[in-house]
C-alpha cells in the first residue's frame, strides 16, 4: 500500500517490505524513476535479510511533490530549482516521517548521490551507506555519447511510445552480460507511465545532478560503514564513478561486476542483498559495541 507523508516541505510517497522489527532500510531511486524501479522480488530478498526496507518517489517522480512552477532548467546550466542536496534533506525528512532516528541508506545511480549527500548532511542519521553505480560528480565519470544520447532523447509522446523507448534504451543502457527482461522491463515502464508521465521532472532532477558541486572532498570525512557496487561496463556512470566513491570514503568496500552496465541484473539480486546485508548487519555490531 502507498502512503505519503510530509517531510521537508512536501509531500513523499512511499511503500515498505518486512518486519518492522527489522533493521531500517531506505531505498533511494536514480533519474526519472520511482519506487517501482525497485522490484518488489529485490525489495522481498533484502527484507529476507532481515530488513524493514522502505522505498520511496523522490520529488518530481511518482506519487510525491512535483515541482511544476519551477522554471524549465537548462542543461549544462548551473541553475537548477534545486539541488541534490535538498534531495538528501527530503530523505532526512522523511526518516523524521517514518520515525526512524537513523536507517541504512542504499541508492542507486543518482540515488547514490542522494545517499552520499544525506550521509554527508545528517551523518547522524545514517547506519550505513551502499552506493550503487553512482559517482561523487559527473566529471568523475563521463557517459559515452550513446549512453548520452539515450538519456536526454525527446519524451515519449504516449504509453507504447514510452515502452518502446525503454526496451531500446536497454541496447545501450543494459548490462552486456546478462539478457534483458523484456517483459518485466515492458510491464514496470507501462506501470510508470500509469502512475505518473512527467517528463520535465526528470529534466528538473538532471538539473540538480549538474548544479550540484563534487561531493569528493566531503565524502573523505565520513566514518560511516559504506559499500560501493558498479558495473564494468557501465555506459552511463562508468565504473571510474565507482572507484572514485570507494576511493573518496575511508574504508569503503568496493564490489565491481563484469558484464554488469547501468541497471540491476536479476541474477546478481541474490549477491546484492547478501553484500547489503552483511554490510548492514556488522554495522550494526559495529554501533552496539562503539
Amino acid at each position: 500500500m502507498i502512503l505519503r507523508v510530509p517531510a521537508n516541505g512536501i509531500e513523499i510517497a512511499y511503500d515498505s517490505f518486512g518486519s518492522p522489527g527489522g533493521r531500517p532500510l531506505l531505498l533511494i531511486m536514480g533519474l526519472g524513476s520511482q519506487l517501482i524501479h525497485w522490484d518488489e522480488e529485490f525489495c522481498e530478498l533484502l527484507a529476507g535479510h532481515g530488513h524493514r526496507v522502505v522505498r520511496f518517489d523522490n520529488r518530481d517522480a511518482g506519487e510525491s511533490t512535483h515541482f511544476h512552477h519551477a522554471e524549465s532548467p537548462v542543461l549544462g546550466s548551473d541553475e537548477a530549482p534545486y539541488l541534490l542536496d535538498d534531495m538528501a534533506d527530503d530523505t532526512a525528512g522523511l526518516l523524521d516521517a517514518l520515525g526512524w532516528e537513523s536507517a541504512h541508506l542504499v541508492g542507486v545511480s543518482m540515488g547514490g548521490m542522494i545517499a552520499q549527500l544525506t550521509a554527508i548532511r545528517h551523518p547522524n542519521r545514517v547506519r550505513s551507506l551502499t552506493s550503487i553505480m553512482s559517482t561523487p560528480s559527473p566529471q568523475a565519470a563521463p557517459p559515452t555519447d550513446a549512453a548520452m544520447a539515450a538519456l536526454t532523447a525527446p519524451p515519449a509522446p504516449d504509453r507504447e511510445a514510452a515502452i518502446r523507448r525503454a526496451l531500446a534504451a536497454c541496447d545501450v543502457l543494459g548490462s552486456p552480460g546478462y539478457p534483458p527482461d523484456l517483459e518485466r522491463i515492458a510491464r514496470t515502464t507501462g506501470l510508470g507511465y500509469d502512475r505518473c508521465h512527467d517528463p520535465a521532472g526528470g529534466a528538473r532532477q538532471l538539473a540538480a545532478i549538474v548544479a550540484s558541486a563534487d561531493r569528493a572532498p566531503r565524502l573523505r570525512e565520513l566514518t560511516v560503514p559504506t559499500l560501493v557496487m558498479h558495473g564494468l561496463d557501465d555506459p552511463l556512470v562508468p565504473v571510474a564513478g565507482g572507484i572514485a566513491t570507494a576511493e573518496a570514503v575511508p574504508g569503503a568496500r568496493l564490489l565491481t561486476f563484469p558484464g554488469m552496465g547501468h541497471n540491476l541484473p536479476r541474477p546478481l539480486w541474490p549477491e546484492f542483498a547478501a553484500a547489503i546485508g552483511e554490510l548492514t548487519a556488522s554495522a550494526e555490531v559495529v554501533a552496539s559495541e562503539g
